[in-house]
């Protein structure tokens, strides 16, 4: 079960990265992935889905869980880069999913991966300040607006990507968020 998993997600993951489209027929994602069609429908429905879950899969291995394991220093910069480098590396596949009509629900998941982590460095800022209800709001709404910038940088952006420019560029947007904030008495009065 893992293993056929594996090899599906993998496959739709290849096989969109190297057309350059999401329009990739299940027929053909089955057959790289060594397994037959119906497998595909009973474990996902429908390639919509597998393809989001690819997305997911993808995020989670190769961008969230090496963030949430790292130290507690490796924060601003670091973490910019590492989220650009990952962009970068997959931005055929990236590129084909965030140009389809799964595009929103690509941008749900990537946030809904990132906003943990966005939530974490803003308490760990303003501490008691920032009521955990805000702490949540002000995550989702930053990280929604970073992974829709980092949507843009991949479908616009000049080739080969740049993510070490990206990263300043996520740098300079969380300067002046903080600089916004610093002035925080209590988002609730």
């Amino acid at each position: 079960m893992r293993r056929t998993r594996a090899a599906l997600l993998g496959a739709a993951i290849a096989l969109i990265s190297a057309r350059g489209t999401a329009n990739v027929p299940v027929s053909d994602i089955a057959d790289a992935a060594g397994v037959s069609r119906q497998l595909v429908y009973l474990h996902y429905g429908d390639r919509d889905n597998l393809l989001l879950e690819a997305a997911l899969d993808l995020a989670r291995r190769e961008l969230a869980e090496p963030l949430e394991t790292a130290p507690g220093e490796a924060v601003g910069r670091v973490r910019a880069l590492t989220v650009a480098r990952h962009f970068a590396a997959h931005q055929g596949f990236y590129r084909a999913m965030f140009t389809t009509a799964s595009a929103f629900a690509l941008n749900q998941v990537v946030s809904g991966l990132l906003a943990p982590l966005r939530r974490e460095s803003l308490l760990a800022r303003f501490g008691e300040t920032l009521p955990p209800r805000e702490a949540d709001d002000l995550a989702v709404f930053i990280t929604g607006g970073g992974t829709a910038l980092l949507s843009a940088w991949l479908d616009s952006g000049e080739d080969p990507l740049d993510p070490e420019a990206m990263a300043d560029r996520l740098q300079a947007i969380g300067r002046i968020l903080d600089a916004a904030l610093d002035g925080l008495e209590s988002p609730s009065t």
